[in-house]
């Protein structure tokens, strides 16, 4: 094979011989990677061993199952804004990683799924090699933004380039690179550009800026809905509501951008009694869903500030679009304002008695999962970080429990991800470092990733995970109940001992019959050198319904 040269020490615009994996290996370091979670398998064993050489600054976790590494690399990405990166085998491997790069491009999260093919020379021949299947990379195409696939060695610092511009340029979504076997094998003389890609951002036009304002101005009753574009901008958008007296909305992907208890925060769920009067919605990287799911009229104006030109035409077109990035087009929103010399009533009171009211309704009416998500918070510092599960206090958290940092909160957005929960949990208490992260779990979702329990012993990533359990797949039994005069299918559970389950792994197992003892056990395990999971019974039957307040309703 020759002489290799360690990837690491490698000059910028300077050709040296190494490996196709070797040149994977330089490029991790070249963007700053510091993580990598995977699977090992024979068509990614030039880049695992490019790794064991060269990994000086890359944590490698290894994992059970694709799926936990793709939903860790989904997780880490979700907390830290910064890319996640998975190694998968192909085939099988990449079907396995499936569902969490779906969940991404939901989620909008810096995914880089690398993975490889059949050797270069049975690629489309349909011979049956191993791990084959048709059409990888359509595959691949309709899972993410961008993906490539290197035909020789020397590819591979440009594809690693492109991958890298497509994750931190433009709409973040997950990217993938492929590379078969024999190119990792490859000898080659490697070269990276010496300059880096261009990383530059949109300009914002200033007529559309002068545009907005004078909209702004005019309105009566604005809005501001804000969705995970808007992470980044929490300064801008809170002197945008200051100057135009405009609450602050978020549903699940934006929760954060400004804190629960700031006086112009808003969860959805409140605001949608007000939608019908509001006749300025200012989208600030944002689905904007509620003109979908709350309706829309004539007499309701659009501004949308977003990154992806596509998304502000997909539901309605807006009056006015400023594209580009959500701090740089508030700001522009905020500084042409500020040269109008706008000046509004103060609406923070107005605002405080509609949370007020609302808290004290679900405080009231959705239990028993208000009483556990008060004692998680409780428990956590204002930026630890939540990870949700499509389970009953999963779902109430999407507007019960109060997050007051950028990037605390996770959630599979529209995907809806059954089972994504404790998987992703992983990967965001390894972004999170020092920070608790908490995963709260169902019985049934817990159980798609369970395995990884061994993953957060082998590594010891400290995570707290939280199943509640009924022996139901909840949601379907209560569907069944409500909608199908109790014909119940499919909807029981078996489940082992959780407790003993997370001891016979060398966890920390803990039971918590209701909110005063996981109350206990949150505060008993905090500081723990370890994972540790804390099983709560629960019965579905006493157990109020979260979805009031979950879907939206036309009220326009």
């Amino acid at each position: 094979m020759g002489s290799m040269t360690e990837s690491r020490g490698m000059e910028a615009g300077t050709a040296t011989r190494m490996t196709g994996g070797d040149a994977l290996v330089a490029g991790l370091h070249r963007w700053g990677v510091d993580t990598v979670f995977g699977v090992p398998g024979v068509q990614l064993d030039e880049f695992f061993d490019g790794l064991y050489r060269n990994h000086d600054g890359i944590r490698l976790i290894h994992t059970r199952h694709e799926q936990g590494a793709a939903y860790m690399a989904l997780g880490y990405a979700m907390v830290t804004g910064r890319p996640g990166v998975c190694a998968v085998v192909p085939g099988p491997g990449v079907l396995n990683a499936g569902a969490a790069l779906s969940t991404a491009y939901a989620c909008n999260a810096r995914v880089l799924c690398l993975t490889s093919t059949v050797n270069s020379a049975l690629l489309d021949r349909r011979h049956g090699a191993l791990h084959e299947i048709n059409d990888q990379t359509g595959l691949l195409r309709n899972l993410t933004k961008w993906s490539g696939r290197a035909s020789h060695a020397s590819d591979i610092p440009r594809l690693v380039d492109e991958a890298f511009r497509q994750l931190l340029t433009g709409r973040p979504q997950p990217v993938a690179l492929e590379i078969p076997p024999d190119i990792l094998a490859q000898v080659a003389m490697i070269r990276f550009d010496a300059a880096m890609p261009s990383l530059e951002k949109p300009v914002i036009d200033p007529v559309a800026v002068e545009q907005a304002a004078r909209l702004a101005t005019t309105a009566r009753n604005p809005m501001i809905v804000v969705g995970g574009g808007a992470l980044g901008a929490r300064d801008e958008i809170r002197a945008l509501a200051e100057r135009l007296q405009a609450p602050v909305v978020s549903r699940h992907m934006g929760r954060g951008t400004l804190r629960d208890d700031d006086d112009y925060a808003l969860p959805a769920a409140a605001a949608l009694p007000h939608w019908a009067d509001i006749d300025l919605v200012i989208g600030i990287g944002t689905r904007l869903q509620q003109l979908r799911e709350w309706g829309h009229d004539d007499r309701l104006k659009i501004i949308r500030i977003d990154l992806d030109q596509a998304e502000m035409q997909r539901v309605v077109p807006p009056t006015v679009a400023l594209f580009g990035d959500a701090a740089d087009g508030t700001a522009a929103l905020v500084a042409a304002l500020d040269a109008v010399g706008v000046s509004r009533p103060d609406r923070r009171a107005e605002f405080h008695a509609i949370k007020q009211a609302f808290r004290e309704e679900i405080s009231r009416d959705i239990q028993p999962q208000m009483s556990y998500l008060d004692v998680i918070r409780a428990a956590m510092a204002d930026d630890d970080v939540f990870v949700d599960e499509m389970t009953q206090v999963g779902y109430a958290s999407r507007y019960g429990l109060p997050i007051h940092t950028p990037r605390t909160y996770v959630n599979s957005s529209y995907q809806g991800t059954l089972g994504y929960g404790f998987a992703t949990a992983l990967g965001a208490q390894v972004g999170a470092g020092r920070r608790r992260t908490i995963s709260v779990n169902g019985d049934g979702g817990f159980l798609y990733t369970m395995p990884e329990l061994a993953t957060a012993m082998l590594h010891n990533i400290p995570l707290t995970a939280i199943v509640f359990f009924d022996g139901n797949f909840g949601n379907v039994r209560r569907i069944q109940q409500n909608k199908y005069q109790g014909r119940l299918i499919a909807s029981e559970l078996h489940n082992p001992d959780f407790v003993k389950l997370a001891e016979s792994f060398g966890m920390k197992g803990i039971l918590a019959d209701g909110p005063a003892a996981l109350a206990q056990a949150l505060a008993d395990t905090k500081g723990h050198d370890g994972p540790v999971l804390i099983a709560v019974p629960f019965e579905l039957d006493k157990t109020a319904s979260p979805w009031k307040h979950v879907h939206g309703r036309k009220v326009r």
